[in-house]
């Protein structure tokens, strides 16, 4: 790591405040009907931010929905409790996986890199099929950050390791400069 590199994350913010979102028709239809569901992926998110010293302060469950993806991402974005938010889920190739198309928008400047490191450490789990890995992260002009990542328990353990959670406080730092 270079000499900057090594200060600016000696300076970034030690404690991040997450917003988690998981995006599953299915199991936000199984919430409403009151039926009962496991969620490992939000889950795991959440326990990994927790144990890596951070805060989960919020999880929400929500259908594959343009309209209620964005608001529920905006609300998170207009929050004070929130610096970054973590989408999990419809970020697959199908019609109903709507959540890099909904958020893309969101986000004044994009980081290119978090998809192409993650397609490329992806290739070492999964192979070829790493190609139709589809994650975006970028920052809003609220000085937060905010990630899309798909929503399978390994992809997810893989991302929030090896990336997010390593680099959020740096990116954090830069977002909010002046």
């Amino acid at each position: 790591m270079s000499e900057s590199s090594r200060k600016h994350k000696s300076e970034a913010p030690k404690k991040i405040n997450f917003a988690i979102i998981v995006s599953s028709s299915s199991r936000y239809q199984k919430l409403k009907a009151g039926q009962s569901f496991t969620d490992p992926s939000g889950d795991l998110i959440v326990e990994l931010v927790r144990k890596a010293g951070h805060n989960a302060v919020s999880k929400e469950i929500l259908p594959d929905d343009r309209v209620l993806l964005a608001k529920y991402v905006g609300n998170a974005i207009g929050s004070e409790e929130v610096d970054a938010i973590i989408v999990s889920g419809g970020t697959g190739i199908s019609i109903t996986d709507v959540t890099i198309e909904t958020l893309r928008p969101l986000m004044i400047k994009t980081l290119p890199g978090f998809g192409e490191l993650f397609r490329n450490i992806s290739y070492d789990d999964i192979g070829s099929a790493a190609i139709m890995t589809r994650a975006l992260a970028g920052v809003t002009d609220q000085g937060k950050v905010l990630f899309c990542i798909p929503g399978s328990p390994q992809a997810v353990k893989l991302v929030m390791e090896k990336l997010i959670l390593p680099e959020t406080g740096h990116i954090l730092k830069h977002a909010r400069e002046k």
